[in-house]
């Protein structure tokens, strides 16, 4: 389990992901889901399971399932099942594997280990608890592009993803206002706040401003 959980992944690990980068994993042959925060790579499990037991995860792929979870055990919802009189895990999206059955049952394997919502084997970083948008304005080309951040990463974390845009991002240096930034700080560190708070109380769109930083090619820091 410790080989396929961690060599077919073909995608480099983040510190923290936003919940649209969540949703975009959504099938049972790239299944992410998040729960308290944390972000799993539930994929090979599913392919390794095939069967009506990982149709909940494959269900739920690409979505928060905290609600599946009691919040003080971290440990799948109880309730007192009414037939046997006994406490049972709540599951009304469908057993799930690692789940035991209502009853006693032959085919009921539980020498799986660690149940999948406590293997850290799957855990591949963490969901950000608040996004924001930058403008990165290229002064070499000119081009401006939007990225969507979590609020908890440093300028160099938001760089790699800025390599969608700009594959040569290193040879470029960062800066607000004329000013450098320090690429081990996060945005609010580097006085770029937040104020999407302030704009939802006066009810104006985020989109009608977002901070914008230039970027300069190290060849061309004259200009700054």
């Amino acid at each position: 389990m410790v080989t396929s959980a961690t060599e077919e992944r073909t995608f480099a690990l983040r510190r923290y992901y936003t919940p649209s980068e969540v949703s975009c994993h959504n099938s049972g042959d790239d299944c992410w889901v998040s729960f308290f925060y944390r972000v799993y790579d539930l994929t090979p499990l599913v392919k390794a399971n095939r069967g009506p037991l990982v149709e909940p995860l494959i269900r739920a792929a690409g979505q928060d399932i905290t609600h599946w979870f009691n919040p003080k055990t971290q440990e799948p919802k109880t309730f007192i099942d009414p037939i046997t009189n006994l406490e049972a895990f709540y599951m009304p999206q469908g057993r799930f594997i690692h789940a035991p059955p209502r009853g006693p049952r032959t085919d009921w394997a539980n020498d799986f280990g660690t149940p999948w919502w406590k293997d850290s084997l799957y855990w591949i970083g963490n969901l950000s608890r608040k996004t924001r948008k930058i403008k990165v304005i290229n002064m070499l080309t000119h081009q401006d592009d939007i990225l969507e951040v979590c609020s908890e990463e440093t300028m160099l974390e938001i760089t790699s993803r800025y390599k969608v845009f700009n594959n040569h991002t290193e040879s470029y240096t960062w800066k607000r206002l004329g000013r450098p930034l320090d690429m081990n700080l996060t945005l609010e560190q580097n006085h770029i706040p937040d104020d999407s708070e302030e704009f939802e109380r006066l009810s104006i769109d985020d989109d009608e401003y977002i901070p914008a930083v230039h970027v300069y090619f190290n060849d061309d820091l004259s200009v700054a």
